[in-house]
């Protein structure tokens, strides 16, 4: 909860308006907001207990309905509990005060953006694979990744399997979790942006698709003795070298563009046919000669070099993916129809 003295924000302007409003009518015009406008109106009323009056007045000052002059503006849980509740229904309301009550907690362990993999491991020793899991959860995927890959193979895949069979977390029980984290970490952590990551198979499948190749396999591997089905669930998520097959034209060449033609060489290495014809015929003619002169060159070339190959173009299309620059098409999801 905080007071508020300085300028509002503008969803801060509308949680004002909204909780100086009779509650039928604030619950008309908090219809009218999406999803997510109202996740974050309701966070703005859970945080603004009260606002200074002068900043309320010239907030209200800007919609024409209402003059409230040197109103004290008070929010609350109880305040977003009823406005939720009139707006959406009581199932609804419940499920938009979860959601932000959750990501509220969860942004509690942005500090650990800032800390080394090696340290944030130190913070997690002797913790419960349950307990890491909601850490790494939290943390951004790339991050998370290097931690996980510090792990022993044991410890490794306890966590990943934490990972993937996590429900939603208590609020309470986020809070608890970075509180202690921080009373540890307090000499050598330092904010930073934070992820809105939640547990779940594919958090999992993110941090292990920016894992190296040979952190992918042992990982995999181990989660196949542990629980079959789970792995199952994992690799049928994750992204693969011949995924290449599913991208449209356009993002084949976009994400070749970033792909240096040795590393292309060694990645086509036994490849099927299909993707090394879509990789081909969307090269230039000016780079599929520099291609076929690297795959002339090369000679025999370890497993392990393939993979890795492979999994760096895999990266670059994961990273274009989430930049929202190219779509890939999973197994699951429906064929578009001309």
């Amino acid at each position: 909860m905080t007071d508020t003295k300085s300028q509002l924000t503008g969803a801060q302007k509308v949680a004002v308006v909204l909780m100086n409003m009779d509650q039928q009518r604030a619950a008309q015009v908090m219809k009218q907001f999406s999803d997510e406008e109202a996740d974050e109106i309701t966070a703005e009323i859970l945080r603004l207990r009260r606002v200074d009056p002068g900043v309320a007045e010239k907030a209200l000052n800007e919609f024409h309905d209402i003059t409230t002059r040197g109103a004290v503006t008070r929010g609350g849980r109880d305040i977003a509990v009823g406005l939720l509740e009139a707006s959406f229904g009581a199932e609804r309301a419940t499920g938009v005060l979860n959601r932000v009550a959750s990501s509220l907690a969860g942004k509690q362990f942005e500090f650990l953006d800032a800390v080394e993999p090696g340290q944030v491991q130190m913070l997690l020793a002797g913790e419960l694979p349950q307990t890491s899991a909601l850490v790494l959860a939290h943390l951004r995927a790339d991050h998370a990744s290097r931690i996980l890959a510090g792990l022993d193979d044991q410890a490794r895949t306890e966590v990943a399997h934490a990972i993937a069979t996590m429900g939603s977390p208590s609020p309470d029980a986020v809070r608890v979790v970075a509180d202690t984290l921080k009373q540890r970490a307090s000499a050598v952590v330092a904010a930073r942006t934070s992820s809105d990551s939640v547990g779940g198979i594919q958090p999992l499948v993110d941090i292990i698709n920016r894992a190296d190749a040979g952190t992918e396999k042992a990982l995999l591997e181990a989660l196949e003795q542990r629980d079959p089905a789970l792995a199952e669930e994992v690799r049928s998520r994750m992204l693969t070298f011949e995924d290449i097959v599913r991208l449209e034209a356009r993002d084949v060449q976009q994400v070749l563009r970033g792909v240096d033609a040795a590393v292309l060489a060694v990645a086509m290495k036994g490849a099927p046919d299909a993707v090394a014809e879509v990789i081909t015929t969307n090269l230039s003619e000016r780079n599929r000669e520099v291609l076929e002169d690297e795959i002339r060159i090369l000679g025999p070339v370890r497993l392990s070099q393939v993979e890795d190959a492979r999994a760096a173009i895999v990266r670059a299309i994961r990273d274009l993916e989430a930049a929202g620059a190219i779509t890939v098409q999973r197994g699951d999801e429906d064929a578009y129809v001309e």
